[in-house]
């Protein structure tokens, strides 16, 4: 099989060939009408005969130069119409890496709705708690907790990571919680999380050291929230995450009290992208829907 010509040479043929003139074929391809003359005949020494017949003030194409240029304007066609339904199939998925809490108490459940004003564009959900490179992976948009951005990076505070205890209603009643300070009488769902210590200063009370005793230590929100729904103990939790639960029953937050380390929940994606027309969808959706979860923020 013989090697195809110089890619460059092929190319200026097809502009030359579509305008029949190399200075409308330098000013398309961004190149000195000598740098075009230097590629048609690099390709003319590779096929062995003149493409184009000069003539006083215009070009033809050669009798070589009519067979070949349909069969390029050809390939070029594939070649642009596979970039376009590549470039199509990327733009209609949205890839999306959140924080756990935040993709299983809020964005699992409302990330239909954007779906439905956006039949065209796919989601895909990717939940770790690993802070994201951009530039070394497919992923367009982030939702980190954090108290700090990284350059370059534009971001969107959706809520503050508040936290106050929460429990099933059932151990209210059960341990006699009244006051603060009762809830050390109640089993510590994960112990040394540094919200507790955190959140009974906040509220008056010293409390103790995490026990020595091995102890459960669950890792995500979302799994101490099962875990309380269940009744086995007290965890620190968001409350703008569990209205519902609240309203039902299944939990309870028995104190205004509410702490908050300085930390938000950010939509973040890279400055070059942020005219990106799937991610622009995005970011207007969310900062609309979370605005119930920032009225419940306590100021």
């Amino acid at each position: 099989m013989s090697p195809l010509p110089p890619l460059p040479a092929i190319r200026a043929f097809e502009a030359v060939a579509r305008h029949l003139s190399f200075t409308r074929a330098a000013e398309e391809l961004g190149m000195t009408q000598a740098a075009v003359s230097y590629q048609i005949r690099i390709l003319e020494e590779r096929v062995g005969t003149p493409l184009f017949l000069r003539k006083p003030r215009r070009i033809e194409l050669s009798q070589t130069g009519a067979q070949l240029a349909p069969e390029v304007a050809k390939g070029f066609a594939v070649l642009r119409a596979a970039f376009a339904e590549l470039g199509g199939r990327v733009d209609a998925t949205l890839a999306i890496s959140a924080v756990p809490t935040f993709a299983s108490q809020w964005l699992a459940a409302n990330l239909g709705l954007f779906q439905v004003g956006h039949p065209d564009i796919a989601v895909r959900i990717e939940s770790a708690p690993e802070i994201i490179d951009f530039a070394g992976t497919e992923i367009d948009v982030a939702i980190r907790a954090t108290g700090r951005m990284a350059p370059g990076l534009v971001a969107h505070g959706l809520t503050k990571v508040e936290y106050a205890p929460m429990l099933h209603p059932r151990l209210v009643e059960e341990y006699g919680v009244r006051e603060p300070a009762d809830l050390l009488r109640v089993p510590q769902i994960t112990p040394d999380d540094p919200w507790v210590a955190a959140w009974f200063k906040r509220a008056g009370v010293a409390v103790p050291p995490a026990p020595e005793r091995p102890f459960a230590r669950l890792g995500f929100q979302s799994m101490e929230a099962v875990a309380v729904m269940a009744g086995r103990g007290v965890a620190m939790l968001t409350p703008q995450f569990y209205p519902e639960e609240i309203r039902a029953g299944r939990m309870v937050q028995p104190f205004s009290t509410v702490g908050w380390d300085g930390h938000y929940y950010y939509l973040v994606y890279p400055e070059a992208r942020r005219n990106n027309p799937k991610i622009r969808a995005f970011r207007d959706w969310i900062l609309e829907a979370t605005a119930p979860l920032r009225a419940l923020e306590q100021s």
